[in-house]
């Protein structure tokens, strides 16, 4: 399975209420260095069933989002998920770092 379609199929794993890392996927999809890597497959990706509002960045930061982060955050938000302007709040509470399969 080539990168693009381990970094989709990990970021469709990622339940709701949860985020994780751009560096979280890299790592689930077996290149734990490529988190710019996965920001670009993040940034490329239309399907609209995969959840790419779930990616973020280290430490809680929102990272980008094709440029649109107040939809970013509502998209958060409606998951229950405290957001901030930059930062999704209790990070460490809500990250999911799932398992490799």
């Amino acid at each position: 399975m080539a990168f693009k379609q381990r970094v989709l199929a990990a970021v469709r794993r990622i339940p709701p209420g949860r985020v994780a890392t751009y560096g979280d996927i890299a790592a689930l999809a077996g290149s734990p260095r490529a988190w710019r890597a996965v920001g670009t497959v993040m940034r490329e990706c239309r399907d609209p069933g995969t959840p790419c509002h779930r990616v973020i960045g280290a430490g809680g930061a929102l990272g980008g989002y094709g440029g649109n982060l107040q939809l970013k955050r509502e998209l958060l938000r409606a998951e229950a998920i405290e957001v901030g302007v930059k930062r999704v709040r209790n990070f460490s509470s809500i990250r999911w770092q799932g398992r490799r399969t």
